[in-house]
Order: C-alpha cells, then structure tokens, then sequence
C-alpha cells in the first residue's frame, strides 16, 4: 500500500498547479490524479479555477491525495500545498504563486534558470526549488509543456508510479492522436530525467509567510484609501500581458521591414509602434519603429502576416523584452 509523504490536518496531500491558459494545467490536474487513483490505488480528486476562459488567462489546478479509506469531502481551492507546479515562470510577475507553502514545500518551475535565481525572484524563503525547462523540451519534441511538467512532478512525488502515468497518456491520447503518444511519452520521461532540485533551509530566527485565504479581500473598511479611491484600475493602456506569452516572441528586424502594416492589420493588441517621417521624397509616412512587449502575448500572428520576414518566431529569452521594448508614447498615461 502507497504511503502518502505529508498529510494536512484533514488527511490529504494537496498540489496546486500554477499556470496560463493553453500551457495544459487542467488535463495535467485530471491525469495526474486518474494515475494516483489507478496506479496508487489513493482517492484522489482534481478540478481547476480560472477567470475569462481563454488562451494566457492564469489557470489553477488542484488536486488532492488522500489513503482509500479516507472520503473527500472537500472540494476548496488548494490553499496551503505540499507542491507548487508553476508551468509559466512570468507569473510570479503578478500572481503570488508562492502562496500558502510550508517550509519544506516542494516548488517546481518551468524555466532555465537556477533554483537561487528562482529563490531570489519568487522571494522564497525556505523550501525545495526543482526546475525542469518544460517550454525547451516540448519544442524539442513538438509536444505540449504539460506533459514535460507531469514527468518532473512524477520524479518530485516518487509515490506516484510513472508507468501507470504512461498508461494513462496512451488511454487519453491513442484513440483521436495516436501520432501524438510517442512525442508525449518522450516528453514526459525527459521531463521526469532532467529536473534538477535544490532544498533552501529556513534561516534561522525567519518565519514562513503568515498564511492568508485567498477570499481575503485586500481592501476593507480599515485598509481602502481615503474617498474610495481605486488605486489601480483596469484599461489597455495600464495593462501588461507579457505573462501571456508561452514561451515564444516576434523579433523585429528593421533592415527588413516595407512599412507596409500587414502586422499591424492582424495584432490584436496594438503591440506596433508607428510614427509619421518624411519618406525619401519627402512626403509624410508611416515608420514602425518596434515593436511594446508589454502588450504582446506571444499570439505570433504578425510573423505569419509578415511579407518580407521583418518579424520572426523566437524562443523567449529572459531580459530580451526589456532590453528591445519601443514604447507607446501615450501622452495621457502614467505608468
């Protein structure tokens, strides 16, 4: 009989998978917790909770694990974890994926950096920091990032068996895409071998985050501004959806570009930068001058829109945006 590692005060293992629309958190939830129940012989459960139902909205996941004698009554949201899957590192831009962890919680992340660059980014003061580069590998496989990350999550949760996961990709997968089953079984046995992990000890005379609900609303009567003031209120212009993006990016390439605006024509989010200057025979046209990150999602239609390859398809690299970004010139907004 499979022994859970942890349990809460009411008898379960919880994970909670933190992700962005499009990236496979939920069928990962679902399959993740069929292999407990088929392969464990555990109960398990899985649902997930998201906003607007598109691709680059964040996603949850969550799943529980109790032993078969224990009933599951409790179908809350996973709010203190015993592992974190955070299949889009940029999230921690503006979700506190972190939330609700023990010190000795488990974090996977889907990136190429180091567990103490990670530590340092997410603010994490204690616990184990695994990192799996799901996004390479499923781009390697031309497969989903989803099924690298369950093969790392397997590893992390070694009362889990990764055959019985097997089975359950090639039930899921073999009747409508049996072309997809062996990129999917490679993805997740490369995801399942190439994570690495690091445990950061608490430090001394340092407390673990106090734990809040998630319900919790951030302001009340004793904590809103004075008037009722909204201190960040939702438009375009504020807006960043850099989190959207799943891993790939346009690059733009000046020497290359006729102005002719097939990108512009197709962006959905007014992410071209244009300005008006004299052409060689001195009357007014339309320059692009680059393209604002901090509204592109990474949808890669102005690549395919492109004539003349001014913009092409790139592997995301962490800074790059910062470092080309041509921002709007909005005479009206204050960022």
């Amino acid at each position: 009989m499979v022994t859970l590692p942890k349990l809460n005060e009411l008898g379960f293992f919880e994970i909670r998978l933190e992700s962005i629309g499009g990236l496979g958190a939920n069928l990962a939830g679902k399959m993740l917790a069929e292999a407990g129940v088929t392969g464990a012989s555990l109960n398990g459960v899985s649902f997930s909770s998201y906003g607007s139902e598109k691709k680059g909205s964040p996603v949850k996941a969550h799943i529980r694990f109790c032993d078969n004698h224990t009933n599951i009554r409790d179908t809350s949201p996973v709010e203190r974890p015993h592992v974190v899957g955070i299949f889009h590192e940029s999230l921690s831009k503006t979700v506190n994926v972190i939330s609700g962890i023990y010190e000795d919680s488990l974090v996977l992340v889907n990136s190429n950096k180091s567990p103490e660059q990670l530590k340092e980014k997410m603010k994490l003061l204690g616990g184990t920091i695994a990192v799996v580069d799901a996004t390479g590998i499923s781009l390697e496989e031309k497969n989903r990032t989803n099924m690298a990350m369950l093969g790392a999550l397997f590893r992390l949760c070694d009362f889990l068996d990764p055959e019985a996961m097997k089975s359950v990709i090639r039930k899921s997968l073999e009747k409508k895409y049996p072309q997809a089953v062996g990129p999917a079984l490679q993805t997740f046995e490369r995801g399942f071998n190439e994570v690495t992990f690091q445990t950061f000890e608490l430090p001394v005379g340092q407390q673990m985050p106090a734990f809040v609900r998630q319900d919790t609303p951030m302001l009340g009567y004793e904590t809103q501004p004075m008037g009722g003031v909204i201190t960040n209120p939702g438009n375009s212009i504020l807006k960043d959806l850099s989190i959207s993006r799943a891993g790939m990016m346009p690059h733009f390439a000046d020497d290359k570009c006729i102005h002719c605006a097939a990108c512009d024509n197709v962006c959905p989010d007014f992410c071209f930068v244009w300005e008006e200057q004299p052409d060689k025979k001195g009357r007014p046209q339309m320059f692009l001058q680059g393209i604002d990150y901090q509204y592109c999602k990474g949808c890669l239609k102005c690549v395919r829109a492109c004539p003349t390859d001014a913009l092409s398809s790139a592997r995301e690299e962490d800074g790059y945006a910062d470092e080309h970004r041509t921002p709007h010139r909005f005479d009206l907004a204050v960022h």
